[in-house]
């Protein structure tokens, strides 16, 4: 059976990214929040979080980038106002890229650009492998097909920290971890950061906005474990147009791996997002207006397809 999420309704993160239920095959919920309007005039972008996270990563990229172009925005389920799977062994890339490309089913969008950000980005290389013709262009932040269990055993590790302190306590961790990853914010806006991934409850714990379950199933990864490449997925987007994008600080996306994801996708637009870590904030004007100007040529150089079609 499904299993909802319990989250305070009024939780300030979500406040501007209202969403509307989409119901999947297996009866649950997944939730979209949509800007812009769906239209043949312009493909939208579907961005997908990361492995644990939700929507509310991509705020600063929806406020920056404006209404005027469709923006799909997805909690997939087990992660912010979505219903948890009913079963932990039920959570894996593959199930969340059937539910995506059912979900852009029920949205009436038949070809889409997806930005994708760490485990956003493993679920956007698996449906480019089931369902290449959904896939207009891929922007891959801090993902590819090689996971650095380091950036999986440090989460774990913070998680759990978190999570067993109250009080002020959670406070000074979550600067702490934050901190790493942002040095630039200040302890405003490292506390502001908090709220994407937990809330508080009234004893003063902090409470995930995921599926705890989510984090038990990297129990077994080690700090040195060597996960096994998956590039015959990263070879799948061949079918479209590639943007790669890093953050300088993450932890989660080897520079090796991204350099040798370059070298394999000569024709792709790559960018390093300086001062920050995982997830990426994407609230600067110079990545916003990179990403932009990829999607406009994607859509560009779609519509001459279509006029020369018409043309013949």
């Amino acid at each position: 059976m499904p299993r909802p999420r319990t989250i305070p309704a009024n939780h300030p993160p979500f406040a501007a990214l209202p969403v509307t239920p989409v119901m999947l095959a297996s009866r649950l919920r997944a939730m979209v929040h949509v800007t812009g309007r769906l239209s043949q005039q312009h493909l939208p972008v579907v961005c997908l979080p990361g492995y644990q996270r939700n929507m509310s990563d991509f705020t600063g990229f929806v406020q920056g980038f404006g209404r005027a172009w469709p923006l799909v925005l997805i909690d997939l389920p087990g992660r912010g106002r979505a219903d948890d799977r009913a079963k932990a062994d039920d959570y894996s890339s593959i199930a969340d890229a059937r539910d995506v490309a059912s979900i852009l089913a029920a949205l009436g969008i038949s070809e889409a650009i997806i930005l994708g950000q760490g485990h956003g980005g493993q679920v956007a290389m698996a449906l480019a492998a089931e369902h290449p013709l959904l896939i207009a262009g891929t922007m891959l932040l801090d993902a590819g097909p090689v996971t650095d269990s380091r950036g999986i055993v440090r989460l774990r590790n913070n998680l759990a920290h978190i999570e067993a302190l109250r009080g002020e306590a959670v406070v000074g961790s979550f600067r702490r971890i934050l901190g790493g990853d942002y040095p630039e914010l200040s302890r405003e806006q490292l506390d502001a950061l908090v709220g994407r991934s937990h809330y508080f409850d009234k004893r003063g714990r902090a409470r995930p906005l995921y599926d705890a379950r989510l984090i038990s199933a990297l129990a077994s990864i080690n700090f040195d474990d060597v996960l096994a490449p998956q590039w015959p997925l990263f070879d799948a987007l061949k079918c479209a147009p590639l943007m790669l994008l890093r953050t300088q600080l993450t932890d989660q996306l080897r520079q090796e791996t991204f350099r040798e994801m370059v070298r394999r996708r000569p024709d792709a637009v790559a960018l390093t997002i300086a001062g920050q870590g995982s997830p990426a904030l994407f609230d600067q004007s110079e990545e916003i207006a990179a990403v932009a100007d990829f999607v406009r040529s994607i859509s560009e150089r779609r519509q001459r397809r279509a006029m020369v079609r018409r043309l013949l």
